[in-house]
């Protein structure tokens, strides 16, 4: 999958360390694979789970994955 960021989810990998940035991207990229769900009252929208990192994206296109957030996991389902 080809990944689209927001920039709020750019800004949070960018302030990630090397290992946990690298873990995240390739999560990503091999969307469907991993521990993803849809979310509750937001149709059309998923997250992933890395550890304790959630990633919230939609399917943007057919090759193509729009990442919105990317949060710890006490934090990401905040709004703002």
């Amino acid at each position: 999958m080809t990944p689209l960021y927001s920039k709020q989810a750019a800004k949070a990998i960018d302030r990630m360390d090397a290992s946990t940035q690298q873990r995240i991207r390739k999560a990503i990229v091999e969307i469907p694979k991993g521990d993803i769900k849809p979310l509750r009252g937001a149709p059309g929208n998923y997250r992933l789970r890395i550890g304790d990192w959630r990633i919230l994206f939609e399917y943007a296109a057919e090759n193509a994955v729009k990442v919105k957030k990317i949060a710890p996991r006490g934090q990401v389902y905040k709004e703002g």
